[in-house]
């Protein structure tokens, strides 16, 4: 199985015959708009990362941009202190799940996912079925799940798709990440299971 098309088919041209497709879903309930962290104190617009503080996710490419606003970094992970030595203007909120990471995104103005290697980024999921718009790299996983839907924008240019992003409409986000509920996403394995048992 492979979440998202553009892995299939990088997968298909290197040769594997029988990869299905299965996307990722999003806890609907958990994930959603209200309540709002109001992150006190800080300048809005607020931009946000969430997820492993690691150098495989590029989370210096979101630190460096210049963006009105603040820039939120909420997780942990082994790049945390010496970004944080680097970086002082971003809050560096810590590790949150449950309830408080739900917040964290929802009160964000963007969601900023920086990672060029991520497969598929649930994230971005997560922050899409909290209402927020997500500015990504025109990569794999951003690709698969934001192309097109006006739940967030891709660019090359990273601080361009952030400030873009800023001008999505938030119930629209909200929808498009419902297409991804884990409804869906059990139906989609169903479908995919009948044809392997024929």
């Amino acid at each position: 199985f492979a979440a998202a098309p553009s892995l299939r088919a990088e997968l298909a041209r290197r040769g594997f015959t029988k990869v299905r497709p299965w996307t990722r879903g999003v806890d609907l309930d958990l994930f959603r708009p209200e309540p709002r962290d109001p992150w006190e104190g800080l300048a809005r617009p607020v931009f946000l990362y969430a997820g492993r503080v690691a150098v495989e996710k590029s989370i210096e490419a979101f630190l460096r941009l210049d963006l009105p606003g603040s820039k939120v970094v909420v997780g942990d992970g082994p790049q945390r202190q010496a970004l944080q030595a680097r970086f002082p203007a971003a809050l560096f909120a810590g590790w949150r799940e449950g309830e408080a990471l739900a917040a964290a995104y929802a009160g964000a103005d963007v969601c900023v996912f920086p990672s060029r290697t991520d497969t598929f980024g649930l994230v971005i999921l997560e922050a899409m079925a909290c209402g927020t718009p997500v500015a990504a790299f025109p990569v794999t996983g951003p690709l698969d799940v934001i192309a097109g839907s006006g739940a967030g924008v891709l660019d090359e240019d990273l601080g361009r798709a952030a400030r873009a992003a800023l001008g999505c409409d938030r119930a629209r986000c909200r929808a498009h990440a419902e297409t991804f509920s884990w409804a869906a996403c059990a139906g989609a394995f169903r479908r995919q299971l009948v044809p392997i048992r024929g």
